[in-house]
């Protein structure tokens, strides 16, 4: 296939939003030099309407951005089931979850698994998202530098750069504070991006929104009996949502990322503001990146054809780069850029947060708070680099598939520790051998029904890692008892109690 070239003024556009990035991370390298509280929670004092956008951005990345309207170009809207779960568990988390980490103050989400059992778990929580978010971090900023590179004239990995090592600086410069207000105003350029994306390609299409809604209606490219049929489970609903509350639960009440932002509103009235916010930005991006696709249906169907094996994959840079004037096409790319590293921004600094509060607090001691800071920006340089690292690794293989590898990978690492945070959170009766137990069954039950005839749909995954890891956490400690440990204030039991707890967690100074 034929490469589009780039284009001066497309340049200039990437490059405008290159600096405008580094130039809020700057802004905010003083305040985030105060100590860690401040590197890492921006001290409570961020708006609710803010840190939502933070939390939609930083859950929103370069995969939903270009694979969800891939995916209903190729297929329906099926998967918006998975937005709708989002908004489902915010009760749940407001209710059962956020309390406890408000209660405690914590830095880390894995603090509470300490509180609630034995600081072994909270290490184990601790690294596995490390471990996670390092790879996430090389997918994330893999996917742009595939689909742009796979239409355009740009090397690879002038692309990777720009889009990685750009926002290493950036969330070492700034600290959380930076990542939180870089992530609001990538948020708004992602919606912004997605809207004209649709505005400009119906205006290509003879017909307008007329003919969209035809083509959607006549070949099935919206909701049909379908997808409520369980012989095709990928794409049914039910295992769709059922498998998104799961996947949700483990990044909104068991990934350091999101859990980091709770702290960021000094109120808990607050924390429930961000999280509605969160969830009202989620329903209206929804109709944006599936209304994408279908106008991409209707547009490659009427007004031009892709090339011979296109790879579907890269159908958003392809119009963008063919179809839009110089400089808008710029600014469209640079919102692919923006949904890596809103991403990327909060992968770097919470699994600095992992590594120096769970880690290196905890175990080795905390020193003076200048110190601290200069730590915690290292290891945002060593973990971006290794990121980075692996990404450059990815594209000199040529990896493909990485959509279902990601959830696969949820559903093995990330959705059985949401079921040690449910456990500990909604019963007394479990101790450190069960969780430990029951994390490891997760991740091994997980790993073998995905391989099952030839692969089971991620989301089936995700269920039965999540309840194998509850249930085992909760039997193995009826046949393995363990010491007894003080759990008051720790359960859903007694979660309306406010004075009945106070942290038992010690750091060596």
């Amino acid at each position: 296939m034929q490469q589009v070239g780039f284009g001066t003024w497309n340049w200039v556009a990437v490059i405008v939003y290159l600096v405008l990035m580094l130039l809020v991370g700057a802004y905010f390298t003083k305040r985030a030099s105060q100590n860690t509280d401040s590197f890492f929670t921006a001290s409570g004092r961020l708006p609710s309407w803010a840190v939502g956008f933070s939390i939609y951005a930083t859950t929103l990345s370069a995969i939903t951005f270009m694979s969800t309207p891939e995916k209903a170009f190729l297929t329906d809207w099926s998967y918006i089931a998975g937005n709708i779960a989002i908004v489902a568990i915010i009760p749940l988390l407001i209710y059962f979850y956020v309390p406890f980490f408000k209660k405690l103050k914590v830095t880390s989400a894995y603090e509470y698994l300490e509180a609630r059992f034995r600081p072994s778990v909270r290490v184990i929580g601790s690294l596995l998202f490390v471990l996670f978010h390092l790879g996430r971090v090389a997918i994330v900023i893999y996917l742009p530098t595939l689909a742009i590179t796979a239409v355009s004239d740009l090397n690879p990995y002038v692309v990777a750069s720009l889009v990685g090592i750009l926002c290493i600086l950036y969330t070492f410069l700034g600290g959380f504070e930076g990542v939180v207000w870089s992530d609001f105003i990538q948020g708004i350029i992602l919606l912004g991006g997605a809207a004209a994306i649709i505005i400009l390609g119906i205006i290509h299409i003879k017909g307008g929104m007329g003919t969209v809604v035809t083509d959607a209606l006549d070949h099935k490219k919206l909701i049909s009996a379908d997808n409520w049929k369980f012989n095709t489970a990928a794409a049914a609903i039910p295992i769709i949502f059922l498998g998104n509350i799961f996947n949700n639960l483990h990044q909104y009440t068991a990934s350091q990322d999101v859990v980091q932002r709770y702290q960021a509103s000094e109120s808990m009235s607050e924390t429930k503001k961000s999280l509605w916010m969160n969830g009202v930005l989620a329903l209206i991006s929804a109709p944006l990146f599936y209304g994408m696709g279908t106008m991409l249906y209707s547009f490659y169907t009427h007004e031009s054809a892709l090339p011979e094996g296109f790879n579907t994959s890269s159908i958003v840079p392809y119009l963008i780069l063919t179809e839009m004037p110089p400089f808008i096409a710029g600014l469209l790319i640079a919102t692919i850029f923006a949904a890596a590293q809103s991403t990327i921004s909060s992968s770097l600094n919470s699994i600095s947060a992992c590594l120096s509060v769970d880690i290196k607090h905890r175990i080795f001691g905390k020193g003076k708070e200048k110190d601290e800071v200069t730590f915690a920006r290292w290891m945002i340089i060593l973990s971006g680099l290794f990121g980075f690292g692996m990404s450059i690794y990815l594209i000199a293989s040529d990896s493909n598939d990485l959509w279902d590898l990601f959830l696969l990978i949820t559903g093995l690492v990330g959705v059985p520790l949401a079921g040690v945070f449910a456990v500990g959170i909604f019963t007394k009766r479990t101790n450190t051998l069960g969780v430990i137990c029951g994390l490891a069954l997760g991740i091994i039950f997980a790993y073998i029904f995905n391989g099952i005839g030839g692969g089971n749909s991620p989301f089936f995954v995700s269920i039965i890692s999540f309840l194998v890891a509850f249930i085992f956490s909760y039997l193995i400690r009826i046949v393995i008892p363990d010491k007894k440990k003080d759990i008051v204030g720790l359960t859903i039991f007694d979660i309306k109690e406010k004075s009945n707890y106070v942290s038992k967690i010690h750091v060596k100074k």
